[in-house]
């Protein structure tokens, strides 16, 4: 029997705080995150259910960024504000164009 000794260690970015301005960036780039994760999961054969079933490959969550329950939509924005914070920890600066 295999024991599970995995233990997550994230890069610590709670002392970067976003900018007013990529507040904006942080909303697309999560309506980017749950698009690319739908298309993957489409590309594998998903498709919407009200229920999520991974016997027949349905999930409640294939559905546009706007219908998303709000807790969704909240993980998906943690990923890029996590994202945008490690990039600034990693010295590199984020500017528009």
């Amino acid at each position: 029997m295999t024991t599970n000794k995995y233990r997550p260690a994230p890069t610590d970015t709670s002392g970067i705080v976003l900018p007013e301005a990529l507040q904006e960036l942080t909303e697309q780039m999560a309506r980017n995150v749950h698009e690319v994760w739908a298309q993957t999961r489409i590309a594998q054969g998903w498709s919407y259910g009200p229920e999520r079933n991974d016997a027949t490959k349905k999930h409640p969550c294939l559905v546009s960024y706007d219908e998303l329950p709000e807790a969704e939509r909240e993980y998906d924005r943690n990923t890029a504000v996590e994202t945008i914070r490690l990039i600034l920890k990693l010295g590199f600066k984020i500017e528009r164009e």
